[in-house]
């Protein structure tokens, strides 16, 4: 046992540097040329790279990290002469490894108080993020993340929908991620190796529209001057989405149908029949039985295109998945910008779960989008959202509520029984869920009717 009566005084640059070689922490000072001048055992352990190797080098060569691409925290310690802190980020290892990270940055200065350099420390987060990828593996799939027992239905049912050959409908409102479903349908199947194509149906005329899917034949009209493949031959052995199936005309469908029959197809200006080999996903935002009811859908293709169908309930039935949304929207765009924001702050969560999202999850993308032109570093707050959010009434901006999970289900379900007249029956039908599920969230939130 060391004599605490021969510890005296400050500490030698022996025993500090016994220190920085104990420590889990990653530590590495650099001088005024940007260049390595010490490298601790953490730091060789977590980049892959010797000491040797290190000292002598410029930092960014080493320490490959996002972050020198563009908001380097310890070049803006040197410029500024203040600390900062990073807590997403990543580097790439030796092994060409992506390798999650939080970063401290200071001055490094001596005790005459004379400025040598900079120093950065490090951590690994491999394993933090392992366990948080574990964890959110049950509410996660492609690029679909949700928390709802709706989503997480569709989610363990998805493999086996991916694995088979059958057309699927998706339906959903406008906003709530139908193409991203029909990617990830895609991409976990077997076909995933080829051609994903994607048309909106109900953005162009029928010819445009028979044209880009069946392609057309040199001398069709009067601007072909050469052969065009269209979406199904351009795909073949994959996918075609078509998007807003529910838009088209009653004789597009008669084109369409036929393809879904026989697997077949006649280019414009072509006399001799085509196969297909491709997988039909189509998507709408409207209620196709409706359609076809009101005579406005082939009744034919309908139960062609309805052999699965898949709805993706509105962002306003599902406020859960908020938190998790903004927090991949806030990665996906510190990634794609170079920033390094950290999040929002609890005011401007309770902003977003009190708002109703007509929009969808396309909507709560563009406010985060719009928070990130305006913020620069650290949490999103209220100054930085759309103003359509902050001047609304009694906006939780203003008045901070404790639980905003909690408040946006109860506005939700207060909402939905005011318009449908209190009928507890109709305002659960109205959310999407049994009647039963509506008793008990109102018995558990304490909502008083």
């Amino acid at each position: 046992m060391i004599d605490p009566k021969k510890i005296s005084g400050p500490l030698t640059q022996e025993t500090t540097q016994i220190i920085l070689e104990c420590i889990s922490d990653g530590v590495f000072t650099i001088d005024y040329n940007w260049e390595i001048t010490s490298f601790n055992r953490a730091a060789e352990e977590i980049t892959g790279i010797s000491r040797k190797e290190a000292i002598g080098r410029h930092c960014w060569e080493v320490f490959r990290s996002n972050m020198c691409e563009a908001e380097c925290a310890l070049k803006k310690t040197m410029e500024e002469g203040k600390p900062y802190v990073s807590t997403s980020a990543y580097i790439i290892d030796s092994n060409q490894k992506k390798i999650p990270i939080s970063v401290s940055t200071s001055l490094l200065i001596d005790k005459h108080g004379e400025v040598l350099g900079g120093v950065e420390i490090f951590r690994d987060h491999s394993l933090v993020e392992a366990l948080r990828k574990q964890l959110s593996a049950s509410f996660h799939v492609e690029d679909i993340v949700s928390n709802s027992n709706a989503m997480k239905k569709i989610f363990t049912i998805l493999p086996q929908i991916s694995q088979s050959d059958a057309t699927v409908l998706i339906e959903g409102e406008t906003g709530t991620g139908k193409e991203l479903m029909a990617r990830a349908i895609h991409n976990m199947g077997p076909r995933k190796d080829k051609p994903f194509m994607a048309i909106n149906c109900g953005a162009l005329p029928d010819t445009l529209l028979e044209s880009e899917l069946f392609g057309y034949k040199k001398g069709a009209f009067t601007h072909a001057v050469k052969d065009k493949p269209g979406k199904f031959a351009l795909a073949r052995g994959g996918t075609v989405f078509l998007d807003e199936i529910g838009d088209t005309s009653p004789a597009f469908q008669v084109s369409l149908l036929r393809v879904l029959q026989e697997h077949e197809y006649t280019p414009l200006g072509g006399v001799e029949k085509e196969e297909t080999d491709v997988r039909i996903i189509a998507a709408t935002n409207r209620d196709l039985s409706e359609l076809m009811e009101a005579d406005q859908f082939r009744q034919d293709l309908y139960y062609r295109v309805n052999v699965v169908k898949l709805f993706l309930p509105p962002l306003r039935q599902r406020m859960e998945d908020v938190p998790l949304l903004v927090e991949r929207f806030v990665s996906k765009l510190n990634l794609r910008q170079g920033k390094f924001i950290q999040g929002i702050d609890h005011a401007v969560l309770a902003s977003l779960m009190s708002h109703t999202f007509p929009g969808n999850i396309r909507e709560l993308e563009n406010i985060i989008e719009h928070a990130f032109v305006l913020c620069q570093e650290g949490i999103i707050s209220c100054e930085h959202l759309p103003g359509f959010l902050v001047q609304k009434k009694q906006t939780p901006c203003q008045a901070p509520v404790d639980d905003p999970v909690k408040a946006a289900q109860i506005n939700l379900i207060s909402d939905a029984l005011a318009r449908n007249n209190y009928n507890r029956n109709a305002a659960a039908k109205d959310l999407g869920i049994h009647k039963s599920t509506l008793f008990r969230r109102i018995k558990k939130l304490g909502i008083k009717l």
